[in-house]
């Protein structure tokens, strides 16, 4: 499922932070995967990256399974990458593997051919001069030489998954920046985002006043008159 451009646009403008908060006071303490961190130089450019989520699994290495042959198996990663849309988060359950690279130089490059806006796992790539090279943003917890069925079997895609301990559905909507990569599922999506966006303006506004020499008590969070005031300049 294609992301709304608008609302695209609108959680391209809210950290991962702001994401994580706004969830929090709804009750979802757990989105941000704990593992995945920007890896690549085009993940650490910066940019923060939104997407909706197209979740691939692995399970534990199983010898009659994890083979080379499985590499040309209808079920298999090379197999999953030809059914990315364009602009969705390649989000893959590794179960945090470390020892066992789940994609390498040629697999991220036809990532990029495909138009997939970025890897998320809670494992690892191997070939990393390589995978730096082809300009994938990828976020993962570091770089290994074994290939995955060093340790791992590929057992499908677009099905819920586990990744960084953190449920992920399909075409929930994964946000990437600094920080890490969140999770937002698809029902709150548009509330997500007209409350971060609100909480990004409220916050911009008490950095310029902190910077202007203000104390914290009362001006973060904001009480009832720094709300007023807040609002009262906004307006104008």
């Amino acid at each position: 499922m294609a992301l709304d451009p608008a609302l695209h646009a609108t959680l391209a403008r809210i950290s991962t932070g702001t994401v994580t908060t706004v969830l929090l006071k709804k009750g979802l303490r757990n989105v941000w995967m704990r593992g995945p961190l920007p890896f690549t130089p085009a993940a650490r450019s910066g940019r923060r990256l939104v997407g909706p989520a197209f979740t691939l699994r692995f399970v534990p290495a199983r010898e009659d399974l994890a083979t080379p042959e499985s590499w040309s198996s209808p079920i298999s990663t090379r197999a999953a990458i030809e059914a990315m849309p364009e602009g969705c988060i390649a989000v893959a359950d590794a179960m945090g593997v470390t020892d066992a690279g789940i994609f390498g130089d040629i697999l991220c490059m036809r990532l990029m051919k495909r138009g997939v806006t970025a890897l998320v796992t809670d494992g690892v790539v191997r070939d990393v001069v390589g995978v730096n090279g082809t300009g994938m943003p990828v976020w993962c917890r570091g770089g290994a030489a074994p290939p995955s069925v060093a340790g791992l079997t590929f057992v499908g895609w677009g099905e819920p998954i586990g990744c960084g301990g953190v449920a992920i559905f399909p075409d929930d909507v994964i946000v990437c920046d600094d920080d890490g990569a969140v999770v937002i599922p698809k029902a709150l999506v548009a509330e997500v985002a007209a409350t971060g966006e609100e909480q990004e303006r409220l916050e911009a506004w008490i950095v310029g006043k902190v910077e202007a020499g203000e104390t914290l008590p009362g001006l973060y969070p904001p009480n009832a008159e720094n709300r007023a005031r807040y609002e009262a300049e906004r307006g104008r």
